[in-house]
């Protein structure tokens, strides 16, 4: 097999995600054979280096010999079962393990999908635990340049317009409020005024505002400062808000702590995760939520209180199973620690970046890099020539526009990652 057999296989019958499929007609389609750590390689031998974690969920990198091992062990045991009157061990541990990590007082954890599953898990079960306390709360509120994922009402709470403009019609109702415009505290107590002047006017009609804490990867990695969250969680409780952090691209240890709200001392009322949950082995995906919450919905089945939303796979034990060995490996390998060196790394090779004509600004937050670029136009697509200069050299990166960004799998050495942010930094210079 080599790769362009497989590539004309692909495109007789696969439509991807995320993607104008013309561009195939030029842009080169990647088969990839197998994968072990932070390399891809194709069916012709080349290998590549996986700079972006296969969107961000690849923690340990591919094929991890321990993760493997654990889900090899649960399919021999027990692949699934539904979760609706059944339970299992993977699943009860993995509540237990996330709610000890998780910021005080989330207690409880509902299993879901994916991503855009969890968050809305999390939209639904906010409207609704006001409903049965007694209030209409139609409204949510998110940050302008967000992106909360693509189902119905994900995508109706994010803003990004690529997404959400041919869909406007059918979304559910939402606002936005301004994100802090940089990373200084002036720009996120700035931010905050904004917002209390929405809540002022609209807060009693709003029944969570959702953000993305730290980091708005999909928003063309748009960082701010902690003590917007601080902020905004302290005005969301001064008018009955709930507070929902979606750390699906931002937890497990990619801002450089466990989950990123810790850097504000903040608990939300709901914590979506997935992506790095299973180390990007299985789709899974959790929200946890309070005990205050959760009494909301425990009443006698007549009562029409109760959470009436299902997944066939919930609580899937081969996602399980490999959420729980992630967390062993979080443990047992002191990767928190590790990442901080790293992110040195990542720091003092971006570096050089900003000498260069063409960059507007580079930013970090723990193991997450961006390089944003100025002086181009949309329309030259200057990301498709920066993907194509990189594959050239063993590198793969997937650029948001005119921002390229690095997120690499944690067990990336130091010299893997010279070679990928040096090829990066050769493209943008020869652009």
């Amino acid at each position: 097999m080599t790769n362009a057999q497989l590539t004309d296989r692909d495109l007789a019958h696969i439509w991807h995600p995320c993607t104008q499929m013309k561009d195939h007609e030029t842009l080169p389609l990647i088969p990839v054979k197998r994968a072990r750590g932070v390399w891809l390689e194709d069916f012709d031998g080349r290998r590549y280096i996986d700079g972006i974690s296969s969107w961000w969920v690849n923690l340990f990198g591919h094929a991890h010999p321990y993760i493997t091992e654990k889900l090899a062990e649960q399919a021999a045991t027990l692949e699934h079962v539904l979760l609706a009157g059944f339970t299992h061990e993977p699943a009860v541990r993995l509540a237990e393990r996330l709610c000890a990590l998780a910021p005080g007082g989330l207690n409880k954890v509902f299993f879901a999908d994916n991503g855009s599953s969890a968050v809305e898990v999390a939209l639904k079960m906010s409207y609704h635990a006001h409903l049965n306390a007694g209030e209409e709360r139609p409204l949510f509120l998110s940050l302008t340049n967000s992106y909360h994922g693509e189902t119905i009402g994900a995508l109706s709470v994010g803003d990004v317009e690529l997404y959400k403009k041919t869909y406007e019609p059918i979304l559910i109702r939402s606002l936005q409020t301004p994100v802090p415009k940089d990373g200084s505290e002036e720009a996120a107590e700035e931010a905050a005024v904004a917002l209390e002047a929405i809540l002022r006017e609209k807060g009693r009609d709003i029944s969570a505002l959702i953000v993305e804490p730290l980091v708005q990867c999909a928003g063309y990695m748009h960082m701010y400062h902690p003590r917007y969250l601080t902020l905004a969680k302290r005005l969301c409780e001064s008018y009955g808000v709930h507070f929902i952090a979606d750390e699906i691209a931002v937890g497990f240890g990619r801002t450089g702590t466990m989950f990123a709200c810790e850097q504000a001392g903040v608990r939300p009322d709901f914590m979506c995760l997935s992506k790095g949950l299973t180390g990007g082995y299985m789709p899974l995906a959790v929200v946890l939520t309070t005990d205050d919450i959760y009494g909301r919905f425990y009443c006698d089945y007549l009562e029409f209180k109760a959470f009436l939303h299902s997944h066939s796979y919930t609580g899937n034990p081969l996602g399980c199973a490999c959420a729980n060995a992630v967390l062993d490996l979080f443990e047992n390998e002191k990767t928190l620690e590790t990442n901080r060196e790293k992110s040195r790394w990542m720091a003092e090779l971006m570096a050089p970046f900003a000498e260069l004509p063409n960059v507007k600004e580079v930013r970090q937050r723990g193991m997450i890099g961006a390089v944003e670029l100025q002086g181009y136009d949309f329309k030259e697509r200057v990301n498709l020539k920066i993907f194509d200069h990189c594959l050239e050299r063993g590198v793969f990166i997937r650029p948001l526009g005119h921002v390229l960004y690095f997120m690499p799998p944690y067990v990336i050495s130091r010299q893997e990652m010279q070679k990928l942010v040096g090829a990066a930094y050769e493209a943008v210079k020869a652009l």
